[in-house]
Parts: C-alpha cells; structure tokens; sequence
C-alpha cells in the first residue's frame, strides 16, 4: 500500500500575523491507529497526525479555529474527528464521511458533536467516485441541519457535475480551488468553468492546495507564488463564499509544504486587509459557527 510521508518537520513561523479567531477550514488528523484504526479499504497509509501535534503547529502558526475534515483513511468512522472536535468544542467544527444510509437520528448527534457538512470524493485515486443520487437524498436528509456538502473533485469535471450541484437544496464547497493547474494558465477552460460555477449562491470555494497546483513548488523565492494569480481570480468572483485552508498533515501531495510559508501567501491574495479577515473569520463563521 502507498504510504504517505508525515507533515513538515520544522515548519516556520509565519511573518504575516493573522486576525484574531482566524480558521483553518481544512484539515485532517490521523490516528493514532493504536487507538483510532485505519479503514482496512483505504487508498494509502498515512503515519500518525493526531490532534495534540496539530494544536502544537497552530500555536506557532496563530490560527484560533479549525475545521475537521473526515480522513478517507479512516472511513465512516469518525471517531478520531470527534474525539479531537471534543477537546475544544468552541473552537473546532467537523465535515464527516457518512453511509448513504444514515440515519436524521444519527445526524442530529454529529451535529451535536460539532459536525457541519459531509464530504464527497469525486478523484478516481481515491476510490469510486460518489453517486450523484445518493448524495442528494443525504443531502435533504442534512438540509433541516444547516449542513453543506463538500466536494473533492476538479475543476475539469464541474461541468458534467454542474446541474446535478445546483439542485442540491444545501451549499456545496469545492475543495482545493479545484485543482485548477497553474501550469496550463490562467486562460484554461477548467478555470473558467469553476469561476462560472462560483457565481451559483449556494457555491463555496476553499483556497488550500497551493502545492497541489503550483507548477514551480518550492523552488520559487516564494513557495507557490505561482498560485497567487488564480486566487486572486477567485476572489474576484466570489470573496464572500471562499474559506482558507492548510490541507494539514498534506496526504498526496507532491511535495510536503512548510505550513508557516502557506499562512506567509495569505497577503498574497488580496491588498485589502477586509477581504483576508472575510475569508479568514467572517466566511467560516458563516459555513461552521451559524449556531
């Protein structure tokens, strides 16, 4: 099985301070598996990142808040996400991996443990894509909840997938800028088609994955400075429906980031302090902490 290398072991500290109650709206721990096992079906074997290593970096980063995404290591069951959203419940928020027979019971107690969104995979590598059909009978079923559905898919596919999204009766976040590659340019039609697909209400973007579509990587004076372009493109389409994200301890990527050089892009983006605070803290209490 494909083992994935852990987070950065000495990432810096960041020069931009963030504002105070900033999110970090993607995230992942893992484990420990002596506790929490892994999905005997995962796609590869991540090593140990647990909640505690995790608090660590966000101390040196500055970040208040955070978003729990379900592991597809660890399946349907998210215990190890629940388990960390419990050692802070103001602070943290979770996206969970559900059956597509859960039950309106059984949502109402993850929303009680701080859940507030399921996440669809939608990248072959991953496994089998979702099924449209059944994500949208969960979505009804989390409607009543004020829930999202998040998607992990690309930019490529949202045209195929565009009708079926916006007749969802929820939110729908895209993850990872849709892995729009920046070395085919800010003219490719994928990029147009998630700038169009942004203008929907009901549409959400997450700016994490910097590393995943940089053509450079880090051997730009400024990691992933390549990027920079695309999200300011994205934010000229959308800046009140874009939450920022680390994508923490990084599962799949081409190269492990330095997350304080990630936080270090954030004035990148935009030259208006307003528009970074709404991604950093407005937005996200409007997807996560409406109740």
């Amino acid at each position: 099985m494909k083992r994935v290398p852990p987070p950065h072991p000495h990432p810096s500290k960041p020069v931009f301070v963030l504002p105070r109650d900033a999110c970090d709206t993607h995230v992942h721990v893992y484990g420990p598996a002596a506790r929490f096992p892994l999905d005997p079906a995962r796609a590869y074997d991540p090593p140990d990142a647990p909640i505690e290593q995790l608090e660590a970096l966000y101390r040196l980063l500055g970040i208040d808040r955070a978003v729990l995404v379900q592991a597809t290591v660890h399946g349907t069951d998210n215990s190890a996400m629940l388990d960390a959203i419990a050692r802070a419940p103001r602070r943290y928020r979770g996206v969970a991996l559900v059956d597509d027979d859960v039950s309106p019971q059984r949502l109402k107690e993850l929303h009680a443990q701080g859940v507030r969104g399921v996440r669809y995979n939608f990248m072959p590598h991953l496994g089998h894509s979702a099924d449209t059909g059944k994500v949208r009978a969960v979505a009804e079923r989390i409607a009543p909840l004020g829930w999202h559905v998040q998607l992990h898919v690309t930019a490529a596919h949202l045209g195929a997938l565009r009708g079926f999204l916006e007749s969802l009766p929820v939110p729908f976040v895209i993850d990872h800028m849709g892995r729009t590659m920046v070395a085919d340019g800010l003219d490719q039609a994928p990029l147009a088609e998630l700038l169009d697909v942004l203008r929907h209400p009901r549409a959400w973007l997450k700016i994490s994955g910097p590393e995943r579509i940089s053509a450079a990587l880090s051997a730009q004076d400024t990691p992933y400075a390549d990027a920079v372009p695309f999200v300011r493109r994205m934010l000229e389409v959308a800046q009140d429906r874009i939450v920022w994200g680390t994508d923490w301890p990084h599962p799949n990527v081409r190269e492990v980031p330095d997350d304080g050089k990630l936080v270090d892009l954030l004035p990148l983006y935009s030259d208006d302090p307003a528009v970074l605070d709404r991604i950093l803290v407005e937005n996200p209490r409007r997807l996560y902490w409406y109740d």
